[in-house]
């Protein structure tokens, strides 16, 4: 028989073991119950519809040619609202803004992948659920890669193009290992259910900041529901989405020149998430857009440059209107 001295050394390893998997699954349980109430104090704004096993939270709004918001990483529909985009564009169009997968009330069911082809296939489905054969899109951040995997894989989908401040060529990015964790197997479940919600609390004025700089953050931004967005489940699904951003421009970076539809680019000068010449470049391939290099402004163009982006989509919408193959146009700023 083992002389029971031989485990006290052990003693040390397993208390902290079982005390940090206490502290754990206390996190947890805390982060859940926050979930549930910030999900409680947020209730659906609009209308649920089931595509392909995914039940899309989307709100709908005005009259007009069909106009859909894509928001971008990270956000959902109040992003789009609280800019004021959505009640500007619903003068003129038939708006519809998503919770895209995984954000917002939107489910994102486990087990497959949600890349920019795959939600441009949802997405088109739900257009069609709803009695849209052809649409304007816009597309922020993120959400330019789907509006763009949209106009190249369904072209008769697609009307016109805005792409706002997007990611098209895949380039070095360190600042994406530690937000692409959640999105690990295993550990991504244990991570973005105990410490990521935490963590994202604590660094979300530095995030504000960079999203926005060098510009502060509107008034009209304080009433985003920053519970909602450090949920475990909305923490997981950017998490995937970050991980996918380079490999994803990487597999997208060829197509471009088969854009054929009106097409305006917009890009804040200053963006200090996503450097303007992403822009440029995509602007160089894709023949007869249009691009807005909008200067002072960051990466969060459509909060901070509201009117600008209501410009654009005013403007493909005229080209489309008038049927007019326009030349390239480079605009050094907008004002």
């Amino acid at each position: 028989m083992q002389n029971p001295a031989t485990f006290l050394p052990l003693r040390p390893a397993i208390a902290a073991a079982a005390g940090t998997a206490a502290l754990l699954a206390t996190a947890a349980l805390v982060n859940r119950q926050l979930a549930r109430k910030a999900e409680h104090e947020n209730p659906p704004q609009g209308s649920f519809i089931d595509v392909d096993g995914v039940r899309l939270h989307y709100v709908e709004r005005g009259k007009g040619r069909a106009l859909l918001l894509l928001h971008g990483n990270g956000t959902m529909i109040q992003d789009l609202q609280s800019s004021g985009l959505v009640d500007l564009a619903a003068k003129n169009y038939r708006v519809i803004a998503f919770d895209r997968p995984g954000f917002g009330h939107s489910s994102r069911p486990r087990g497959g992948v949600w890349g920019p082809d795959e939600q441009a296939d949802l997405f088109r489905k739900a257009l069609e659920r709803l009695g849209i054969p052809r649409a304007i899109v816009l597309g922020h951040s993120w959400a330019a890669s789907i509006a763009v995997a949209l106009a190249i894989k369904h072209p008769a989908s697609v009307e016109a193009l805005v792409l706002a401040s997007g990611y098209y060529f895949p380039t070095s990015r360190p600042d994406l290992a530690a937000p692409s964790v959640p999105a690990i197997p295993l550990l991504g479940d244990v991570v973005s259910n105990t410490i990521s919600p935490i963590l994202a609390r604590l660094m979300w004025p530095a995030l504000l900041r960079k999203l926005f700089g060098p510009q502060p953050v509107p008034r009209k931004f304080a009433g985003f529901p920053v519970e909602m967005a450090v949920r475990p489940s909305q923490l997981r699904a950017s998490a995937e989405e970050a991980a996918m951003m380079i490999p994803a421009a990487a597999a997208a970076s060829g197509t471009y020149g088969e854009i054929s539809m009106p097409t305006v680019i917009l890009a804040g000068e200053e963006d200090r998430l996503i450097e303007v010449e992403q822009s440029a470049r995509f602007h160089r391939l894709v023949q007869g857009s249009r691009l807005r290099r909008i200067a002072r402004a960051g990466h969060m163009i459509q909060q901070t440059e509201t009117s600008s982006v209501m410009a654009a989509i005013d403007e493909v919408a005229s080209i489309s209107a008038q049927g007019e193959d326009y030349p390239a146009l480079v605009a050094p700023s907008v004002s």
